[in-house]
């Protein structure tokens, strides 16, 4: 962008490729580092100027901020103050229709002066004029670009076959040099190596086209072609499902596959995983078909959206062919009035609103047919209580993040309901009588203000789903969960101890893929552990937790034990498939488990461990206590380990573990006074070594570490054995800092090569130490010793 221009406005058809190229030179600008910030803003159709602040003021970090500043006038002049102390920024506007006044938003006026820069793509040539920019025409491709295009997406043995490519070409004339239809109609035909089907699409594009006139029913009309070509009607449902979200949003994929799930699109299968799957190869068959775009939200969630002209292709199938109302993310705040709402509608999504009310006379009159009513993400305060009374075939109804206080009592009589979900209703304290919700699978009640289980709840015995993440819950009714026994998915908030549980409350779930929550004490939670070693658990996932919470989950298989006092002969009993394991706080734990403890079928304690943490056990001497033999698999997936403030403990892995640790990653060691040495040998090793002399040598393999990382070890003597060396070529950072008693660091033993030991350090190696330990260290050889850097690295 030159010095002189200011605004850029990119102006093209839509499919055309507007956002694609903008996308390229906003990563571009992130390299380059231009500007001091390269801030994206999706404005889309439904354009509201509250929005498009809170946008802003989240790239700047200041949305917390820009809510205390008040109307709309103060918002803006905040905005612009904070955009002028920005520095030198460029704003993309992305997917303008409309024109925008910059004062109104807060956007001061980008001028050679300050350096700012503003670039906005638009469908609009008047929008572009509108807001004084120089105009960029984004043209269709070339008859050879589109070609070539299209061959990188078709596959590689549709470009080998000379029969096809007469009848190829066409086909990609009629997409009319659009980016978009391109690659979707190219995602149809991928892999289609009988010239008859090509034929037969060339002919059905020509025909779908002289129907409609004008570029962009062109454009759907090519798009539609996709759709009618997915051969199965579920995965045409789950397509346009998608459409019910507002234009531009990102979908995060697992809440996706959820709804679709809900609504029935994906078939009953043995289990929900099994159901998650086919969810997942539906994803699969609309991105490889360009039908949904993949993609990440500011949580880094994987996402997938539609682009804006393959969402109207979808919202122009459900005006004709389906009982739909879609409304989402239109900035309504009002419900519908009662003559707006179709007789026969089977499916409403108002979603994303900003409906704050819903009065009596904007009750919905006899909507016997009506099955999914879709109103999350509105401000909602008040249901009147007759609101469902016309709704009898109500299937699934979403009032996530709504602010109502309590759900009307007309609820109670929807028998059909199968879906009811709740989910960051932070209000909520009241739900009627459930009881007759028979055919309800799915109940979400996560992070509302409920203090008791709903009355009736026990009669919910088709249940698959319930979330009950919810702080304020006062008990669970001894019993309850028993009753139902279809669950599949359970959690709890583990860190109400109002919801501690008993294995006897949770074992007969035999269904259960999917459990988080708190166990009473370490008693019950042995007996959990036991009955899944016992009996064939269909745990896919867990978080089980005793005590209070410390570690923040990283795996799908997660054990933390806080806060307690083991009494002597105590012992832990845990999951064989545990992932990661966390404990801290704890008296009077002299060992994580005993050989003994774990079945005699599974004789590898550990053997899926990731990630083990352990803080402040000022009894633990050992990891494993050996009452027999184990085999080779314990700690053979281990990543990373952390010990901090273990004051009993004298050698962290025991000789006979070494073997097993081709997948350390990491190790972490703080505050242990008694450690001596870090990877332990035996006597026997340690006696043969004195007859042979200086000749014996051990080699430790580490193939995988990354970090060693060893502080405040008092009376630390040694990383391995004297006469030992360490395989470690992935190592990248040693860091130690007070270990007066450590004199030595071992050598390293070269993979290249016949491997006989050398003082060789990895090229990527970084050594910090303290510097009063480090001049005192004994060195194997003296070209190992300069890679040392002296540092001092508090922890």
């Amino acid at each position: 962008m030159q010095e002189e221009v200011s605004k850029i406005g990119v102006w093209g058809m839509g499919g055309v490729g507007k956002t694609t190229i903008m996308k390229h030179i906003h990563n571009d600008l992130l390299k380059e580092r231009i500007f001091y910030r390269v801030i994206w803003l999706t404005v889309s159709k439904e354009f509201d100027v509250v929005k498009l602040q809170d946008d802003i003021a989240s790239a700047l970090n200041l949305k917390k901020d820009l809510d205390k500043a008040g109307d709309k006038l103060k918002r803006a002049a905040f905005l612009s103050e904070m955009l002028k102390k920005a520095g030198k920024h460029i704003l993309i506007l992305d997917d303008v229709w409309d024109k925008i006044s910059l004062e109104e938003v807060g956007i001061p006026e980008p001028t050679s002066g300050n350096g700012c820069k503003m670039v906005l793509t638009t469908r609009s040539e008047q929008v572009c004029k509108y807001i004084d920019c120089k105009v960029k025409i984004v043209k269709p491709l070339s008859e050879e670009e589109a070609l070539i295009l299209f061959l990188n997406k078709v596959g590689p043995n549709i470009v080998q076959s000379p029969t096809l490519m007469p009848t190829l070409r066409l086909v990609v004339k009629e997409c009319a040099g659009l980016p978009l239809t391109i690659v979707v109609v190219a995602g149809t035909l991928k892999g289609e190596n009988e010239p008859r089907i090509w034929k037969n699409a060339l002919k059905e594009l020509k025909e779908r086209i002289g129907k409609v006139e004008g570029a962009e029913a062109e454009v759907i009309e090519r798009l539609k072609f996709s759709f009618d070509h997915l051969k199965d009607d579920k995965v045409k449902h789950c397509f346009l499902y998608c459409a019910f979200y507002p234009e531009d949003f990102k979908i995060p994929k697992n809440e996706l596959i959820e709804c679709w799930i809900d609504e029935g699109f994906i078939d009953e299968m043995d289990t929900r995983e099994e159901m998650k799957d086919k969810g997942h190869v539906i994803m699969k068959k609309l991105e490889d078909n360009c039908l949904l775009e993949k993609c990440s939200n500011h949580l880094r969630w994987t996402c997938v959206k539609m682009h804006d002209a393959v969402r109207d292709m979808a919202l122009s199938i459900t005006n004709v062919n389906s009982r739909c109302m879609i409304q989402a993310g239109k900035q309504s705040k009002k419900l519908l009035k009662k003559d707006e709402w179709m007789a026969d509608v089977e499916k409403v999504s108002l979603m994303r609103n900003s409906i704050s009310r819903i009065l009596k006379d904007r009750s919905c009159p006899q909507h016997q047919l009506l099955k999914t009513l879709l109103l999350q993400d509105n401000p909602i305060e008040k249901i009147p209580n007759s609101f469902f009374a016309n709704m009898p075939s109500l299937s699934v109804l979403n009032l996530s993040r709504t602010k109502i206080e309590r759900l009307p009592n007309s609820i109670s009589k929807l028998e059909n309901l199968t879906t009811l979900l709740l989910d960051g209703c932070q209000a909520l304290r009241y739900l009627p009588c459930l009881s007759k919700l028979q055919g309800l699978k799915k109940l979400n009640l996560c992070q509302t203000k409920i203090e008791e289980a709903p009355e009736g709840m026990d009669m919910l015995i088709n249940l698959r789903y319930l979330d009950l993440y919810v702080v304020t819950l006062k008990e669970i009714p001894i019993g309850l969960l028993p009753k139902l026994s279809r669950l599949q998915h359970l959690r709890f908030d583990e860190d109400n101890e109002n919801t501690s549980l008993k294995a006897e409350e949770v074992v007969p779930l035999e269904k259960l893929e999917c459990f988080c929550g708190r166990f009473k004490d370490m008693h019950e939670l042995n007996k959990f552990a036991s009955s899944m070693q016992q009996c064939k658990s269909n745990l896919i996932k867990y978080r089980l937790q005793v005590g209070p919470s410390c570690w923040e989950h990283e795996k799908d298989k997660f054990v933390s034990i806080n806060e307690l006092e083991f009494c002597q002969g105590e012992f832990i009993m845990l999951p064989t498939d545990i992932q990661q394991l966390d404990i801290s706080d704890c008296h009077g734990l002299e060992f994580l488990v005993s050989s003994s403890s774990f079945s005699y079928s599974c004789s590898h304690p550990f053997h899926s461990l990731e990630l083990l943490h352990l803080r402040h056990l000022p009894e633990l001497s050992e990891l494993i206590k050996v009452e027999r033999l184990i085999l080779s698999a314990t700690f053979s997936h281990l990543k990373r380990i952390l010990i901090w403030r273990c004051m009993s403990m004298k050698t962290l892995f025991a000789h006979w573990l070494l073997p097993n640790l081709q997948n350390l990653e990491e190790i972490w060691v703080e505050d242990c006074d008694e450690l001596v040495e870090i990877l332990g040998t035996s006597t026997l090793v340690d006696d043969q070594d004195a007859e042979k002399g200086s000749d014996a040598f051990i080699k430790f393999n580490l193939p995988k570490l990354r970090n060693l990382e060893l502080h405040a070890l008092p009376e630390l003597k040694s990383i391995c054995s004297k006469s030992g060396a360490m395989v470690c070529d992935s190592l990248q950072v040693i860091n130690v800092s007070s270990c007066d008693k450590l004199k030595r660091i071992p050598p390293f033993v070269s993979l290249i090569g016949n491997g006989q030991p050398y003082g060789h350090a990895p090229p990527s190696l970084k050594i910090t130490s303290s510097t009063f330990w480090w001049e005192s260290l004994e060195w194997d050889d003296q070209n190992f010793k300069n890679v040392l850097q002296p540092h001092w690295h508090p922890w």
